[in-house]
Order: structure tokens, then C-alpha cells, then sequence
């Protein structure tokens, strides 16, 4: 009889298999592929880097991205090398990434940044023909499109969060193209699981409703304390101290998720947690509404993008289907100032990925981007806002005069210098954070990417 992680019996055998079986196949019925459930969407990217990249392969990615996801790279015995982005999207620039770095990779992850998809069938025709794997991560990105297709249908595996437009908190989903490899990739992430905690699966029980009272009552200290509590949020800045010398030594014991736990389990402890009843239930409520859900987000988005803080081009009308965007960046001259503005109205600004993992994290752990303007441009300017608050973000903005980023300076040739971003200063490390009300709580509560 199984027992389920907050101690309850089940009546019916297997009964969290059954959930989980209920979960693949509704995913499955979304995507047309084969679906595994994963307690998170970092724990279904390990997973698939480990089973197709060889130790010390490169990945190419995003450098405006999580850096949750370059520690999971490093975890998997890779090396991260960082892409040429658009500025105005955050998806890789395909034309911008040099002929040598394309001929020493093993893999290309995609990040689909707050959902706007990467050029993937580009990067699927130049995966096919060097003969490596495209991932792509989706997490940000469960109902976009592109090329008719939903995205996490190009790829060999894709991963999804399901803590994100499904809102559960909890849960994840890979899925591959080869339906003749989930019952290997299914083993190996059942081995790779710790086994489920009564008070983790507790702490999961009450966090909507703790995470509800403190912002009820409007205690922002109060929420980043709870918070705190439960282990959902550690960050004093944007990203996670690096302590290199740590992660040096870390990197002694790749690949393997153990010695670089303290780096990939940052605001989600329980990223390889077996999940039990309660989660597995809330997912499933929450999937169920899914499609509701991203009606309301593809409406918010349209609104945002009609504003004059949307990137050019991006107005209903441009040609360009609107994608139910999980967050939606608005592109302001002051960064901080717009989300001081928003935390005076409630609105917290969270998912932000400043500076690029490239400057954080510096040559000795990932590639630097041949052509890094873009991606500093994107972190500097970007403000990732939730379209099903959209009417509420514009009133803010306007009412506080928040001005549009200038244009960015064009991309310049591969292997040649770029120009300067007009109107920037170089970039100096970490952005100062001290001004953003009431601490760290102001730039969201829960994960980056689950």
C-alpha cells in the first residue's frame, strides 16, 4: 500500500503512479510525444543533458537566462557556451554565432524566454546537420507556437515547468521525440529521486495559503521571511552568490547532481523530491484549467504589446501571432525606477536574469558570447510583468512616467567588434539591488524556473 508523503494511505494501490500517469497523458495529449513527469523542470533538463551530451561536451544557450540553468549544465559535466541573443526577444541570434563555436558543440538549449519562442526550426535544420541534440526548454513556454507547432515539439527532448502558467508550484514534465526511449529516461530519473518528506509535502500544503495572507495583509517583510522559511527563496540580488572556489571544486566531482546541490536546489529544495498525493492532485486541478489560463495571458499579452513600452514591431497587427506569454518584457529607459513604480501599486517584478551569465559567472565556468551587447541590453532594459495584471502595469507606468528604452545598436557582423548600446554605460557586475522596496521580496516570490 503506498503512503503518500504527508502520510497519508492511500486506499487504492499505486495511486501516485496513477496521477502521474494522468499528468503524461494529458501533456501528451497536448504536445503528440511521449511524456515523463519530473518533480521539476531543472531535475527533466538534468536528465536529458546526461542521457545525450558526453562528459565535457558544449552547450550552446541563452545567457539571459536563470542561473539555476547554467549550474545544471555544469552539473551534468558540460560546458556552457554563451550565444549572440536579439535584444529585443532574448532568443538566440543564430546568424551571430560564429562557424567554429557551431562546429564544437554537442548540444543547443533553447530557452523560450518568458515565452517568446526561440528561431527553432532555424536551430533544429543546424542541429540536424551537425548531427547533435536540440533541448528546449519550455518552462516559460507551455503554450506557445512557432511554425504552427508548439513549442517542445522541435526538439529531441523538451522540458516544461509546471509551476508556471499551470500555477502549481510544483512538477515538471520531459518530453521526447523517441517514444522508445521514455521507459530508459523514466528508470533513470526514479533513481536519481530522494524520497518524499512528510514536512515537505506539508510546506508545500500551506504555502498558497501563507503566500495569500501575507499579501492580503500587504506584510512584504513578512512574506520574504515566509518565504525564507520554507526554503523557496534565497537570493539577496538577482542571481545566487557564485562562490567560485566552491563551485571549482564541484566541478571534481561531474557529472552529478550531489556536489552542485547547493546551486541547483536555490528557491526549490525540493527539485528532485518524490512527489506525493497533495502535489500531485493540485497539479492536476490546475493543468485541467489550463487553457483558460492561457486565454486570459494571451489577452494580457495583446494589451501589453499595444503600449509604447512594447519592443517594435510587437503591436497587434505586426504579423506575428500573439503567444500567451508567461511574463511579458516591457523595454523602460530606468529599470528599477519602473519597478519601484510597480511595487507602489502591489505589481511585484520577479524572473529577472541581470547581469548575463556570461558576466556573472566569467570565463572560468562558461564560453563568453562572441557578441554580449545584446544580451546586456535585454537584462538592462527588460521589465517581465504578468499579462493577467496588464490594465494595472500600464497604469502604473504611465502614471509614472516611465519612458521607453532607446533602440539598441545593431548587431554587429560575426567577428567583428561591436559598437557601443547607445545611450549605456558598460556594464559593472551586479546590478545594485538596495533601492527595490522592501528588499528582495519586490522582484517576486517562488522560483525562477522550476
Amino acid at each position: 500500500m503506498a503512503i503518500g508523503e504527508a502520510g497519508l494511505v492511500s486506499a487504492r494501490p499505486d495511486s501516485q503512479s496513477q496521477r502521474t500517469k494522468r499528468l503524461e497523458e494529458i501533456m501528451r495529449g497536448r504536445l503528440g510525444r511521449e511524456c515523463v513527469y519530473v518533480p521539476s523542470c531543472r531535475f527533466g533538463l538534468y536528465l536529458a543533458l546526461r542521457h545525450w551530451c558526453p562528459p565535457g561536451g558544449r552547450v550552446l544557450m541563452s545567457p539571459v537566462n536563470d542561473d539555476v540553468i547554467l549550474f545544471v549544465v555544469l552539473a551534468a559535466g558540460l560546458r556552457p557556451v554563451q550565444a549572440p541573443l536579439d535584444p529585443l526577444d532574448a532568443s538566440i541570434d543564430v546568424d551571430a554565432v560564429p562557424e567554429a563555436v557551431w562546429g564544437s558543440l554537442s548540444a543547443v538549449l533553447t530557452t523560450n524566454l518568458y515565452g517568446n519562442p526561440d528561431p527553432v526550426p532555424r536551430l533544429r535544420d543546424r542541429c540536424d546537420a551537425l548531427g547533435i541534440p536540440l533541448f528546449e526548454d519550455a518552462a516559460h513556454a507551455i503554450g506557445s507556437e512557432v511554425g504552427g507547432r508548439p513549442v517542445g515539439t522541435w526538439g529531441d527532448a523538451s522540458v516544461f515547468s509546471l509551476s508556471k502558467h499551470v500555477g502549481a508550484k510544483a512538477g515538471g514534465m520531459l518530453s521526447v521525440a523517441d517514444p522508445g526511449l521514455r521507459e530508459e529516461l523514466e528508470r533513470t530519473g526514479r533513481d536519481l529521486l530522494v524520497p518524499g518528506r512528510p514536512t515537505a509535502e506539508l510546506a508545500y500544503a500551506v504555502r498558497p495559503y501563507a503566500e495569500a495572507a501575507v499579501r492580503g495583509l500587504r506584510l512584504r517583510s513578512a512574506a520574504w521571511t515566509t518565504m525564507r522559511l520554507l526554503g523557496l527563496m534565497e537570493r539577496e540580488e538577482i542571481r545566487m552568490p557564485l562562490r567560485p572556489e566552491e563551485l571549482a571544486r564541484a566541478g571534481d566531482s561531474a557529472p552529478g547532481l550531489e556536489a552542485y546541490d547547493p546551486w541547483v536546489r536555490v528557491d526549490m529544495h525540493d527539485y528532485r523530491l518524490r512527489s506525493g498525493r497533495l502535489r500531485l492532485g493540485r497539479i492536476g486541478r490546475r493543468l485541467g484549467r489550463l487553457d483558460e489560463t492561457l486565454a486570459a495571458c494571451r489577452a494580457g499579452t495583446e494589451l501589453l504589446l499595444s503600449t509604447k513600452w512594447a519592443k517594435p514591431g510587437a503591436a497587434s497587427g505586426s504579423g506575428d501571432p500573439v503567444q500567451p506569454l508567461f511574463r511579458v518584457p516591457l523595454f523602460v529607459s530606468d529599470r528599477d525606477a519602473a519597478i519601484r513604480a510597480l511595487a507602489r501599486r502591489g505589481i511585484v517584478v520577479g524572473y529577472l536574469y541581470d547581469p548575463p551569465l556570461d558576466d556573472y559567472a566569467g570565463a572560468a565556468f562558461t564560453d563568453v558570447s562572441p557578441a554580449p551587447e545584446g544580451a546586456r541590453w535585454f537584462a538592462r532594459h527588460a521589465v517581465p510583468v504578468d499579462p493577467l495584471r496588464a490594465r494595472a502595469v500600464i497604469d502604473a507606468l504611465e502614471e509614472s512616467g516611465a519612458q521607453p528604452a532607446g533602440a539598441p545598436a545593431p548587431a554587429p557582423a560575426p567577428g567583428k567588434a561591436a559598437p557601443a548600446v547607445r545611450g549605456e554605460a558598460a556594464p559593472e557586475g551586479r546590478v545594485a539591488e538596495g533601492q527595490l522596496t522592501e528588499g528582495p521580496v519586490s522582484r517576486g516570490l517562488g522560483p525562477s524556473r522550476g
